[in-house]
Formats: structure tokens, C-alpha cells, sequence
């Protein structure tokens, strides 16, 4: 599909015209939609389905559409009507769509609802909440909410300054939330969209990050999924205020040079009656056969990404998210899921595909088509993947056989870094390999490097608890696995509390222990994660190539006697470089000679054992002249001393 085509596909809900049908009620699908819709390749669903504010024939009211193809009866039941199920029923459509519409006068803004439908099949009749509700009640409550989603923008700023950089490389510090327990009130309240506007924003900017990275903030029924159990794919949960509230939220982020990534759950979703599950009396939504349509892991259900509505369904989601609320990026979380039919399932429990193989061809033809509809509509937009195993081209584009993703969460190096951090300072010599291991496949993808939610929930602990040694060594382990983390290539990811080492697990119903930052040792860790983004966006050669293979190169990976590693990261300008080096052990090791390319003087620009940081102090203060000694490989080599468990990295002076 070409862009002009999709573009087509993307504006068709622009029209302003409102055709009439034959009972001369109002209905905002016109043929082309239906023929689009049924063919999979409607990306605005959310401007024709679901309940929409209107005036009609001098009435205000509410314009409701509902797709239901094995109903035999739909009703909209409401605040308006008391609850009855056969006051306002809705009109099936003539054209073989499935879809139910119907005008109700006096229904206007705040108006809780739901539709009442009678199946065709076994007498099944259920209440649910409208798929492309844009508000929800506050759960446990489970009704949708009439509600409009005018907001007058004041981000263009933002918006011109992403569009007119997005081809260039760029930082990417990341910093994961979940929004319910990043900071709570007094009283263990949340806090809502426009009270974190103040904070969220102003604290991100003091720590130059470059991003947040919401957990899922879709309407859940479930607040302990953290979002990840979906029912309300087209609403902000209603936990923390209104749609409107999140866009202000977002505006406060952009206002404030943050861009804004939001977790997207294509997956699967939950089983609670009032969501998406057995709809109509049938499996519309999801696969019929559990092998193809039940998550075990999650106790959820998967969708049938080989119906042409569904496929339409998710990603008019999509780009609702990108266009209403002008969010950069979208994660995809799961897709290991979704790419092998056997996945996380027992011979026997899963059905190959037509070639008799393991992959998931729809979900793999869904993906691309997303990543297209996205890139299309919106090239100055991200998408990244949760992906955890060797699939190939996950970043690569679609046209050359790739998944079409920006990014790909690196879950071999988070694994590695952490296996090799928790091990003693004096067994690390034996595990060298562990942690020069990703380079050997960093530039197969474009990765960001993710010390995420995962590795601290489910009995894990926090990440102090996975250093070894006393409180100093924990938090000097601390401080050269993130310098480890912006000197190696990739963008970054940190989930909130790392950068203080929260010393608990993290806790989805109380807010992190921010008390911690009064104390040194963890307020030092904060100040030199701020140092470290300030020193990656401020840096060219840490970050322009950052997936590109010539945008690094080894000194020394093999001194696994010493436990120390070197290397050089490389930008646009050379002359430009930064050289590393790292000592994972705590023995000061004096008058260590590392090799350098050239004549010149190189100086210090970062320390992870300085005293401001609750180091020791161990510093290389003189001007560091390349000697015209030969080693590993280069003509010159410097004298350095390393501090003890300490990250270094060096700047030939004057450029």
C-alpha cells in the first residue's frame, strides 16, 4: 500500500456531510467506509463507530454506532432511559456490515451507557461497554460515558520541532511510568492527570530525560494489570480525570521538551463481560478455538488479526492515539506473542499455519501493516517493540521483508547485565563474555537498551538488591551499570525509582520512596543519572549512531583478569570520539595504559566515582598526553588510573 492510498483510507471520516439512511436517521458512514471497513483498510473507525454528540432535525443528542453482526437485537440502555433495554434500540444497516446505528435525542455530554445485545445464537443476551468509548467510569464501575474530545492544543511548538528533526539522529532517554504509583497524595490518593502536569514534567526536565514512557493509561478494569488488561482501547483511564485532563497532561510534558511514549496492547485483552470478549454472542473479537485465541499466561484472549474489522479496529486505535492526543511514540507490548502460534504453549495446544510452520502470519502482516499506517500518517512518530526473541528485521522496513518497527527493546542485554552485575566483583573475571556479549549482535536491530518494570516486580526485588557488596559497592554497581548502559549503543530506558535506587520492589498501590533522595548515597545516584542524560544529549558521539556498526569499536574486551573493558563510540566528526573504560571490580587499578589512535592530549569528562556522586574521588585530573607507546593496536597509548568499581569516559582535548 502506497502512501497516497493510505493516506485516502486515513482521511476518509473527514467528510462533513451526514447521509441520511432509509428510517431518515442520521448515520456518519457512508459506502465507502463500509467497503474500507470490511476490507480491513478503515484507519478513522473511531469518527464512525461508537457514540458521537450531534444535533439532528433541530434535536441535540447523540449519534451511536455499533458493529454486532450476530445480534439480533441492540438497544442503548442509559442514564437517559432509566436503564431499559427496549426504550431506544438501534437499526441494523441493510448492507451486510453488522453494524447498529441509531439517533437518540436529549442524550448529551456525561451520559453513562451501554448497549444491550441479543445474540441470534442460544438466547445469549449481555450489556457491554461501547468498544470505541472515549471515557469510562471510574472502575469497578463499567459503563461507557458519552463524552467529546475537543481540546484547544497549544503544542505546535513541540509538534514542528519533532517533525522537522525526525530524520535526524536523535537521544533517546527514556523514562518508564506507571502513572499510579510514580507519586501519590498524603493520603495514598492518586494523584490526577492535571496534578501531575505540574510534577511529572518539571522533574523529568530537571533530569533531562528526553522522554517518558507511560505503562498502559487505556481504560482497565483491573488496576493490578498496570494496564495491560485492556477494555477501553479508545479512552485514557477515567482513575485520574477526563480525556481532557490527559491531553493537558501531555501538552504540560511537551511544553516542556518531553516526548510522550504510551504502551499500546494489541495482544490481547481481558475476559471481563462488559469488554470485548464473546461480543455478540460470538467470538468477534478473538479466535473462536482457544489454541488460536486464549492467552495461558495472562488468562486473556487473543485477537483474530485474520478479520479484515479487527485489523481495522486496532489500527484506527492507533492513529486515534497519535491524532487526538499527539502522543510521539507507540510500544507494542507482547510481540513475541503474537509472532509465534506456540508461544508460550505445549505441543498439542497450538495450531500451525498453513505451511505447517510456528509463525503467526496474520499477527506478522498486522504488524507491518501498522508500522506502515503509522509511518505513513505519521513519520515523525516511533514505534517500538517489545520483542524478546532472535526474530529478524524487527526493525527493518516493510518493504524489504522487516516487521517495520523503529526500535527493539534489547532483552539480551538487560538479561546479560544484570546476570553479570549480580555476580561478586571477584568472580567477574570468569564471566567477561557475559558482558561484551550484545555487541556481538547490537547492530542486527535498532535497540533500545530497557532496565524496565519487569526486572523489579514478582519477587525480583529492586535493582540495588541485585548488586553485590556493601551499601558503597551496591551503589558504585549501581552507578557503572548506567554509565555501562549510555556508553553502550542504543537508546536508553530506565524505569522510575532506578535512578534514586528505590530500595524496595516496586509497589503499583503506594507511591516510590522518594524520602530516599534526602540521603546521600541515593540522592548522589539521581544527580549522576541527571549528569550521565545531560552528558548523552550533550555528546554527538554517544548517541548519532547509535544502531549503526561503525558508531562503535572495541580497545579491549579480553582483560578479563582485570575485569576491564574499553571501547570508543563514534559520531559524524570523529575527532568527535569518546573512549570508555570501565572497571568492574573495586581495586584501584593505577597506571592502566589504554591505546589511542593519535597524537594529543585527551581529558576526563566523566567519572562515576566522584565524590559528588558518593564515589571515592578517584580521578585522572592532569591532561592525559598520548605517549608514543604502541598498544591494543593503535600508535599511541595514555596512562590512566581507573577508580575502583568506575566508568571513565575520555575526550581528546581542543575538540
Amino acid at each position: 500500500m502506497n502512501t497516497e492510498e493510505s493516506n485516502i483510507q486515513y482521511q476518509t471520516a473527514h467528510t462533513d456531510t451526514m447521509p441520511h439512511n432509509e428510517s431518515d436517521q442520521p448515520t456518519l458512514l457512508s459506502d465507502f467506509d463500509i467497503h474500507l471497513f470490511r476490507e480491513g483498510r478503515h484507519y478513522k473507525l473511531h469518527e464512525k463507530l461508537g457514540s458521537h454528540l450531534m444535533e439532528f432535525n433541530g434535536q441535540s443528542g447523540t449519534y451511536f454506532a455499533l458493529w454486532a453482526p450476530n445480534a439480533d437485537y441492540v438497544s442503548v440502555v442509559s442514564d437517559a432511559n432509566g436503564w431499559d433495554k427496549g426504550q431506544d434500540p438501534l437499526t441494523v444497516r441493510g448492507d451486510g456490515s453488522g453494524i447498529w446505528e441509531g439517533f437518540i435525542a436529549d442524550v448529551g455530554q456525561g451520559t453513562r451507557y451501554k448497549y444491550y445485545i441479543h445474540s441470534k445464537f442460544n438466547n445469549y443476551s449481555v450489556e457491554k461497554g461501547d468498544p470505541f468509548a472515549r471515557h469510562w467510569e471510574v472502575p469497578p464501575l463499567t459503563a461507557s460515558i458519552v463524552w467529546g474530545t475537543d481540546y484547544e492544543w497549544s503544542d505546535q511548538e513541540w509538534l514542528s520541532r519533532r517533525n522537522d528533526r525526525h530524520d535526524e539522529p536523535q537521544p533517546y532517554a527514556v523514562y518508564e511510568v506507571h502513572l499510579g504509583s510514580w507519586k501519590r497524595g498524603d493520603d495514598n490518593q492518586f494523584l490526577t492527570y492535571r496534578q501531575m502536569a505540574t510534577d511529572l514534567p518539571q522533574y523529568l526536565k530537571w533530569m533531562d530525560y528526553t522522554h517518558v514512557e507511560f505503562l498502559p493509561l487505556t481504560e482497565h478494569p483491573f488496576y493490578g494489570s498496570w494496564g495491560y488488561q485492556v477494555t477501553g482501547y479508545f479512552a485514557p483511564t477515567s482513575r485520574f480525570g477526563t480525556p481532557q485532563d490527559f491531553m493537558f497532561l501531555v501538552e504540560a510534558l511537551h511544553k516542556e521538551g518531553i516526548g510522550v511514549i504510551m504502551d499500546w496492547v494489541p495482544s490481547h485483552f481481558p475476559s471481563d463481560q462488559h469488554g470485548l470478549s464473546y461480543f455478540d454472542g460470538t467470538h468477534l473479537f478473538e479466535h473462536a478455538d482457544p489454541r488460536q485465541g486464549y492467552h495461558p499466561d495472562w488468562n486473556s484472549y487473543i485477537f483474530n488479526l485474520g478479520r479484515n474489522e479487527v485489523r481495522s479496529f486496532l489500527i484506527s486505535n492507533a492513529l486515534y492515539w497519535l491524532e487526538l492526543y499527539h502522543i510521539d511514540g507507540l510500544r507494542v507490548d507482547a510481540v513475541a506473542s503474537m509472532l509465534y502460534l506456540d508461544y508460550s504453549r505445549k505441543e498439542g495446544e497450538w495450531i500451525p499455519n498453513e505451511y505447517g510452520g510456528r509463525e503467526n502470519i496474520e499477527s506478522i502482516n498486522f504488524l507491518r501493516e501498522f508500522n506502515d499506517a503509522v509511518h505513513e500518517n505519521f513519520p515523525d512518530v516511533k514505534t517500538v517493540a517489545e520483542e524478546s526473541t532472535a526474530w529478524p528485521m524487527v526493525t527493518r522496513p516493510t518493504q524489504i521483508g522487516g516487521l517495520g518497527f523503529d526500535m527493539k527493546w534489547m532483552m539480551g542485554w538487560m538479561h546479560d547485565t544484570l546476570q553479570y552485575m549480580s555476580e561478586d566483583s571477584v568472580h567477574r573475571r570468569y564471566h567477561q563474555g557475559t558482558i561484551t556479549f550484545s555487541i556481538m549482535y547490537a547492530f542486527t536491530e535498532s535497540f533500545m537498551l530497557p532496565l524496565s518494570h519487569d526486572e523489579v516486580v514478582h519477587g525480583k526485588g529492586p535493582l540495588i538488591d541485585k548488586m553485590p557488596g556493601d551499601e558503597w559497592q551496591k551503589l558504585a554497581n549501581m552507578r557503572v551499570m548506567y554509565a555501562y548502559m549510555y556508553a553502550h549503543p542504543g537508546a536508553k530506558l530506565l524505569f522510575m525509582g532506578g535512578e534514586f535506587a528505590q530500595t524496595q520492589e516496586w509497589r503499583h498501590d503506594s507511591s516510590l520512596d522518594w524520602h530516599l533522595t534526602q540521603y546521600t548515597p541515593h540522592g548522589s545516584l539521581q544527580w549522576m543519572v541527571k549528569q550521565l542524560n545531560e552528558l548523552y544529549q550533550s555528546e554527538p558521539a554517544l548517541y548519532e549512531k547509535s544502531f549503526e556498526q561503525d558508531g562503535f569499536e572495541w580497545i579491549d574486551l579480553s582483560d578479563y583478569q582485570n575485569s576491564v573493558i574499553s571501547f570508543v563510540r563514534k559520531g559524524h566528526q570523529n575527532q568527535n570520539d569518546i573512549y570508555v573504560v570501565i572497571n568492574f571490580t573495586p581495586v584501584v587499578r593505577p597506571n592502566y595504559r589504554v591505546g589511542v589512535p593519535r597524537k594529543g592530549y585527551l581529558k576526563e569528562i566523566f567519572n562515576t566515582d566522584e565524590a559528588q556522586y558518593w564515589g571515592s574521588d578517584v580521578k585522572n585530573t592532569e591532561h592525559l598526553e598520548a605517549m608514543p607507546l604502541p598498544m591494543h593496536g593503535r600508535e599511541r597509548s595514555i596512562n590512566l588510573t581507573l577508580p575502583p568499581l568506575g566508568a571513565v569516559f575520555l575526550k581528546y582535548e581542543n575538540e
